[in-house]
């Protein structure tokens, strides 16, 4: 489905759908949804996706995967060149795809399931050889590993407040009990309360948005140890532990490996959908 604007692609009687998408840096798409579910591959550059429940971060050679219904706004840090494999709720169910957002490793297999479904026709034969590519699609995207790369947003106000704050100005070195007292809480009601909505530790949280902000700095362009500084890290050693914790390899071997992606970039597609 190369170079084809499938529109209404959703409606293609055929369980999975395959898309590519080439977006210049700053792209955005508004608040919508999907009635199938969205596997949202990065082949070149990041992209970052919020939601109602939280922000996900998805790096270069990752991807992100969004339940049917969920409405979402995606923004492209960098030139993005995105796969898109959209499945019916049936072969969701079948396959037993997750119920919630969450960003995923891609392995070899499936990076090249999804460059090869790409160029299938519209109505591949269900039967044959590409109805068979399509199930192994799908049953790969169900064995991926989930990563660290969101921040899930809490229902109570004050809370949602810190966190609103923190992501517009993200800081490994904000303070629990600053962040207790501006909440109006003691640390102890703060923490509690913080783990009960999120699922995770404040601590925890505070350094998945540094994270992902790290993301988008480095994949906009901008220096390794200029982006651990600003973020609040002692130093570009300490940011670069914990970087690697997540994503495998230090922010200079990412930088690096994301600008052989870009080298081996492939030519513009203009779809429109995301």
């Amino acid at each position: 489905m190369r170079n084809t604007l499938l529109d209404p692609y959703e409606d293609i009687p055929r369980d999975v759908v395959v898309t590519m998408n080439d977006y210049p840096a700053g792209s955005t798409f508004p608040l919508h949804a999907h009635r199938r579910g969205q596997f949202a591959f990065a082949s070149c550059g990041a992209i970052s996706v919020s939601t109602a429940a939280g922000n996900w971060l998805v790096p270069p050679q990752r991807a992100c995967w969004l339940p049917a219904g969920v409405t979402h706004e995606m923004t492209m840090s960098g030139s993005v060149t995105m796969l898109n494999a959209f499945v019916s709720d049936q072969a969701v169910r079948m396959a037993g795809l997750p119920v919630h957002c969450g960003v995923y490793a891609v392995s070899p297999l499936l990076k090249q399931l999804l460059n090869d479904a790409v160029d299938l026709p519209a109505l591949y034969d269900d039967e044959g050889r590409a109805g068979k590519l399509m199930a192994l699609l799908v049953a790969e995207i169900a064995t991926m590993p989930q990563l660290s790369l969101n921040a899930p947003l809490p229902a109570d106000p004050r809370l949602a407040r810190i966190c609103q704050r923190l992501f517009a100005e993200p800081s490994i070195a904000v303070d629990v009990d600053d962040a207790a007292a501006e909440a109006g809480m003691s640390r102890r009601t703060f923490t509690r309360l913080f783990r009960t909505q999120s699922g995770v530790g404040f601590g925890e949280w505070r350094r998945q948005v540094c994270l992902m902000a790290a993301i988008e700095r480095l994949s906009a362009g901008q220096p390794v140890t200029r982006v651990a500084l600003d973020l609040g890290y002692a130093s570009p050693s300490a940011f670069a532990a914990a970087f690697r914790r997540v994503l495998g390899e230090t922010p200079s071997q990412y930088v690096e490996a994301t600008h052989r992606v870009e080298l081996a970039g492939k030519p513009p597609r203009p779809e429109r959908h995301a």
